[in-house]
């Protein structure tokens, strides 16, 4: 299943299921086919994902330590060559957020 965000304030957004459901549970919503983000709820929807990534973040940072610690390697900067990071995943619905918010147009998906 794809999720489609739109946005008066920018392009569609088109994402797997999986990953849009998983960023619209960070953000508070349930996750269901269709919905709505309005001008008022966004700077909370904002700063529930920004909290989400910063967390994501630390415990990347402490995943990389402790296997740091253990192999006695150095730091490449992933944890593995195939994980991507929250930050990264989130960023596309992050920015259509705050320019919807910054253009006072709500955000609305599966209509």
């Amino acid at each position: 299943m794809l999720y489609k965000f739109k946005s008066k304030a920018t392009s569609d957004l088109i994402m797997l299921g999986p990953d849009a459901q998983r960023l619209l549970k960070l953000m508070g919503s349930d996750a269901s086919p269709k919905g709505i983000f309005t001008v008022d709820q966004q700077p909370q929807v904002i700063a529930a994902l920004e909290a989400a990534i910063a967390q994501d973040e630390a415990r990347m940072a402490d995943l990389r330590a402790q296997r740091q610690a253990e192999e006695g390697s150095e730091d490449t900067g992933t944890v593995t060559s195939e994980a991507v990071s929250l930050k990264r995943r989130a960023q596309p619905l992050l920015d259509m957020l705050r320019r919807s918010c910054a253009a006072k147009a709500d955000v609305v998906w599966g209509v």
